[in-house]
């Protein structure tokens, strides 16, 4: 489905419910999995989360997970550690082309018994689960910080718990510790302690009931839409917790730069316009929360400001090369940018060029960081469908606060 966006008003008003964390969402759910006792409120409603969800309940035979970058890690680690379970663990084109080897290593480390069907390093690939008696296992510490997770969601449930070493400098932190906490909140005692993080483990929960916060990540776009908005518009978002476990909730810190406040009432995030910014180059390092690399390039595009932006090594395996489709997409709009293999430089730009379409490549953060531009220049987006891989409600909430959105 390709789509053209309008606004009637560059002034943008609204209050909009946002579902589940996909991050937390597919963490609790493989937790679930392993403590069925847990029961999960405000499960994110995401293509990827209903995918894990899905893949979780099969015993033998194949599991499919599509796009699901996050299930498939998870999953890898989830059957490798369930005995008299096999399965074949398959997913998209764009899926098969996804490195799984440092996860697979890793887990063999422990016993895993895990074969490669077709290329070696990348799924599909044959998982006969075992009881995984080793519990040390090493890590470059510059991985994805999936495959750290994967590892310590299942560490509460191996028999000797997991002792696991990262070497070099950490990336991803926030991400780590989002799944430490969501441990530590169930009762499950852990410890991270300078490159070493210890799971113990625990056959049953001391807190058998969570809420799953909103998702940051969902929340970028809106940022992105106040940033290009005028002074004065606001919207309101739930549920949000204003100390999130999210790496992706620093964008209240950083859109301050872009004029936009974020004003916490309980639970309800206020977004307002509250000022043009002044500043002529924004400069930042992205490690820790590389999601919103593309809404904040746009955002920067949008408001004519030099951009810079470092830690960006693992968007070049996720849905798309991330940085190359933002290259040749905000070219498309008149931007004069250039991306290394971890970086991004935009110049900036006052100029844009008028009703293009912007091609997504698969991946739901390219149509809806883009979204935001509309406010700028009429805008079209290309298999505009691709957002339910994380918030399918997108383009129905950009209606709800201004925005035309038609089928072309």
């Amino acid at each position: 489905m390709d789509i053209t966006l309008r606004v009637k008003s560059d002034e943008i008003k609204g209050s909009l419910n946002i579902t589940g964390s996909k991050s937390e969402s597919n963490r609790l759910l493989l937790l679930k999995a392993l403590y069925p006792e847990l029961q999960i409120g405000n499960l994110s409603n995401s293509d990827d989360s209903v995918a894990m969800e899905n893949g979780l309940t099969i015993h033998q035979g194949e599991v499919d997970i599509h796009h699901a970058g996050t299930a498939m890690r998870f999953l890898t680690a989830f059957f490798a550690s369930q005995a008299q379970r096999e399965v074949i663990l398959t997913g998209s084109k764009r899926m098969t082309e996804r490195p799984i080897l440092i996860l697979v290593d890793a887990l063999r480390q422990l016993g895993a018994e895990i074969n490669y069907t077709q290329n070696e390093g990348y799924p599909p690939i044959k998982i006969s689960g075992k009881n995984l008696l080793k519990n040390k296992v090493t890590l470059a510490a510059n991985v994805s910080s999936q495959y750290i997770s994967a590892l310590l969601l299942i560490a509460p449930k191996l028999p000797n718990g997991l002792e696991l070493t990262l070497e070099g400098n950490i990336t991803s932190v926030p991400y780590i510790k989002m799944t430490l906490g969501l441990l530590n909140e169930l009762g499950i005692q852990t410890s991270f302690e300078g490159n070493l993080i210890k799971v113990y483990p625990q056959n049953k929960l001391v807190k058998n009931q969570m809420e799953v916060e909103s998702d940051w990540s969902s929340a970028s776009y809106f940022f992105g839409v106040l940033a290009l908005s005028a002074v004065g518009s606001s919207v309101r978002l739930t549920s949000y917790k204003q100390q999130s476990l999210q790496g992706d909730s620093v964008l209240q810190e950083i859109y301050k730069s872009f004029g936009v406040d974020a004003i916490f009432d309980g639970q309800k995030l206020t977004l307002t316009k509250s000022n043009e910014p002044k500043m002529k180059l924004f400069s930042y390092d992205l490690s820790n929360a590389p999601d919103i690399a593309q809404t904040i390039a746009v955002s920067c595009f949008g408001l004519g400001i030099e951009c810079r932006l470092t830690g960006l090594h693992t968007l070049k395996i996720k849905e798309t090369d991330r940085l190359e489709a933002l290259k040749i997409e905000l070219t498309k709009l008149g931007a004069e940018i250039a991306v290394t293999s971890d970086s991004l430089h935009l110049r900036p730009s006052t100029h844009f060029n008028s009703n293009i379409s912007i091609d997504t490549y698969n991946d739901h953060r390219m149509a809806m960081a883009f979204a935001p531009m509309v406010l700028k220049i009429p805008l079209g987006i290309n298999d505009a469908e691709v957002v339910s891989k994380s918030y399918p409600d997108f383009w129905t909430d950009l209606e709800k606060i201004g925005f035309e959105v038609n089928q072309k």
